[in-house]
């Protein structure tokens, strides 16, 4: 029921039931309802519900919801996948609750008055789905904004955070600023324009409070749903294993980061990979360089690394500037790695870094500043190094130009005239900078254990990360270019490819056929951005083979149907087997620098194809160093490294059991080997005999409730997954 009817002017409607928020926005609006909420974990998945519900039942009334990364708990595909899960979701995934239209999506019953339109699907989940193929939106992220306002949305609405600081009630978007400011600016308009809409906000206590652009009053919402049967556990996903594959091209990725330089990551397993090996790089420089050198990459690559990163503990730090906060840059951060800081303004940034400047602040400051070409502050220029911490709590810039001091003398606002300074630094200026940010991100997502290290964190530290605009992020253009510039020093944008051509296109989001992969989201902004600033570098990381059906191919092709990232974008691709830059080079050139990093099983056959078309001379040989590119070479070259503690599967921890790490590792295999008709014969037979009785075999059965099998189909599962850990076990 409705406990504050204060219209939107002076204070949002607040409401605890979803569905008189349903029945308020269905009087205000009308009956066709466009929504945009957040992707991933911003969801207020069950007003999302109630929404999608009460439309059901109504056939009267349309319903299009604009989102991307809608996410349901994890079922399991087979019976043995689902024994495996159901346990571990109920443990992990606590009271998440499930989004009605997707499960209307998978089973193919959307009714023809609801429409669900996606700019980003959760990776190969939706493949084949055909009203979610049907509706994908294939969009930047930097332009979903400006298409949601061509939609008609007229309604925004997510999950925020709450806490109560000093007897004041403080709101957070949390995890998703990332699009909210600029659609609210958007529609603010089209209101002012006669267009009506409405921002709902629910309240979920356990959504971590974030600072930054994230802050947001309460009055800029028009309804805030607010009970505690509308909190619940935002979505989780575990940490999955790092495997050899991920683990080298991390390490490779690791060498080419420059010290004092700007990171971007991508959530996954070689996101991860990549930040365990900048932590090996900084924490134990030794065996980095070791573990280098024993897969080949110092002697292969060194003249990449030089060029474009390096050996060296990061000692400058990092700064992150990427559209997903993901759980890795926490422990960057605690690491020490992630700490380079930047400042809201352009001069002062550029002195910073190049340590004209320290954090200190005095008199000289304002000298450097001055020396740089800030001769007078302005209004815009006095917010930002105010933003930064140069001036003390108090001090203002007044409308005729003058700096009025905390105890209101008004000052000349001139860093050019010895007195002005002099005054200034008596009366105006703090000690040290204390508006760096380290971190600057459009939305998280990660495991459990993220969110409530979000929670917990000290205040100083929760204000180094700044949730802000994916305009931010993801863009330079803007009135802050110079600013971006400023802060993006040595950017190496770290992102995920699926498929590379022979000539360098990447394939990130779609098949050839058509069919939605996951989706572009801001990997061409940042591959765009990398090409636009000074020292800036794309690096797409890439496995250089996948197995499926029993059948292992290369994931460097010669040409593919669909095309993410163009060919005259090419630079930076890194596979296990090495580094390829192609940024600038000829064809020829890019040709053989990815053959250089190609599986060797699957050498010959690419370079045929370059042959065959002309792109490489007929008698060019893949020189003998590079012809030893095959998965046992680099198992063999980590095994010693693994008998030091290095590179192992859970570096981070996980939210699996012991048991479940076999268990899943044994369910893998047994998906690969029985992907064939040979290999369900072969694993049949082998099936047979069994141990089920094996006492070390008894945990796992049980674990799948296959210790009591009382069917025939349960005892042919008891005695597969039998024969599978035993397998497993093994190694």
């Amino acid at each position: 029921m409705a406990r504050d009817a204060a219209p939107a002017a002076t204070g949002p409607t607040c409401l605890d039931d979803v569905g008189e928020c349903v029945e308020l926005t269905l009087r205000r609006l009308g009956k066709r309802i466009v929504i945009a909420a957040p992707l991933a974990i911003g969801k207020p998945n069950l007003l999302l519900n109630e929404f999608y519900r009460r439309v059901a039942r109504d056939p009267t009334l349309s319903l299009t919801i604009l989102t991307a990364l809608s996410l349901n708990r994890p079922t399991g595909r087979s019976e043995l996948e689902r024994r495996f899960l159901e346990p571990f979701v109920a443990r992990v995934f606590g009271d998440y609750p499930d989004l009605d239209y997707l499960k209307a999506a998978r089973a193919g019953r959307l009714p023809p008055n609801v429409e669900v339109r996606e700019f980003y699907l959760q990776a190969g989940a939706w493949l084949g789905v055909e009203s979610v193929q049907h509706d994908y939106i294939s969009v930047n992220y930097t332009h979903v904004v400006r298409d949601a306002l061509a939609l008609g949305v007229n309604v925004l609405t997510q999950q925020i955070a709450t806490r109560n600081l000093g007897g004041r009630d403080e709101f957070s978007l949390s995890s998703n600023p990332d699009l909210t400011e600029d659609l609210l600016a958007l529609l603010d308009g089209a209101r002012a324009a006669g267009r009506d809409f409405l921002y709902i906000g629910c309240v979920n206590r356990r959504m971590p409070f974030m600072l930054g652009g994230a802050l947001i009053a309460a009055e800029r919402f028009d309804v805030l749903v607010d009970h505690p049967r509308y909190e619940y556990d935002p979505f989780c996903p575990p940490n999955l294993p790092i495997r050899d594959v991920e683990h080298v091209i991390g390490l490779n990725a690791a060498a080419l980061v420059r010290d004092g330089g700007t990171l971007q990551l991508g959530i996954g397993e070689l996101g991860d990979a990549c930040v365990y090996s900048l932590q090996l790089r900084q924490q134990r420089n030794d065996a980095f360089r070791r573990a280098l050198g024993a897969l080949g990459v110092a002697a292969r690559h060194g003249a990449e690394i030089e060029a474009l990163g390096g050996l060296g503990p990061l000692e400058r730090g990092l700064y992150a500037c990427t559209e997903m906060f993901v759980d890795g840059f926490l422990d960057l951060y605690r690491s020490g790695i992630l700490s380079r800081r930047v400042y809201p303004h352009a001069v002062l940034q550029r002195l910073l870094d190049a340590g004209e400047v320290g954090e200190r602040v005095d008199v000289e400051m304002l000298v450097a500043l001055a020396r740089a070409g800030v001769a007078e502050l302005d209004a815009a220029g006095f917010a930002a190094l105010a933003a930064a911490g140069l001036f003390l709590a108090g001090t203002r810039f007044a409308p005729g130009g003058e700096i009025v001091a905390p105890d209101g003398t008004r000052l000349a606002a001139r860093l050019d005239l010895p007195q002005a300074r002099a005054a200034l630094a008596e009366r105006c200026l703090a000690r040290r900078l204390d508006g760096g940010r380290v971190l600057h991100a459009g939305f998280f997502l990660g495991p459990r254990g993220f969110y409530g290290a979000l929670r917990e964190l000290a205040e100083a530290d929760r204000a180094c990360f700044d949730m802000t605009r994916i305009s931010f992020t993801n863009e330079l253009l803007g009135a802050d270019y110079a600013l971006k510039v400023a802060q993006r020093r040595h950017a190496r944008f770290i992102n995920t490819t699926m498929m590379v051509t022979g000539l360098g296109a990447a394939v990130s989001d779609a098949l050839a056929s058509g069919q939605v992969v996951s989706g572009v989201g801001g990997q061409y902004n940042f591959v765009a951005m990398a090409h636009a600033l000074p020292e800036a570098h794309s690096i797409l990381l890439l496995r250089a083979t996948r197995s499926k059906d029993g059948a292992t191919r290369s994931n460097l092709v010669w040409n593919y149907g669909h095309t993410t990232i163009p060919r005259h974008l090419r630079d930076v691709v890194v596979t296990e087997y090495g580094v390829a830059t192609l940024r600038g080079h000829t064809d020829r050139d890019c040709v053989a620098a990815l053959l250089a990093i190609t599986d060797s099983r699957f050498q010959p056959a690419l370079l045929e194809d370059a042959k065959r078309a002309g792109k490489i001379e007929k008698g060019y040989r893949i020189p003998d160093g590079q012809r030893h590119n095959l998965p046992q070479v680099l198992a063999q070259a980590l095994r010693s490294l693994r008998t030091e503690g290095l590179f192992s599967e859970f570096p981070f921890g996980t939210d699996f059991t012991a048991e479940e790490i076999v268990l899943a590792r044994a369910l893998e295999r047994l998906k690969e080997r029985t992907a064939t008709l040979a290999g369900r014969a072969g694993a049949l037979a082998a099936a047979a005999f069994a141990p089920v009785s094996d006492a070390r075999i008894g945990p796992y059965l049980e674990r799948l409730r296959l210790e009591r099998p009382a069917t025939l189909t349960e005892r042919l599962y008891a005695r597969l997954v039998a024969c599978a850990v035993a397998e497993a076990l093994e190694g």
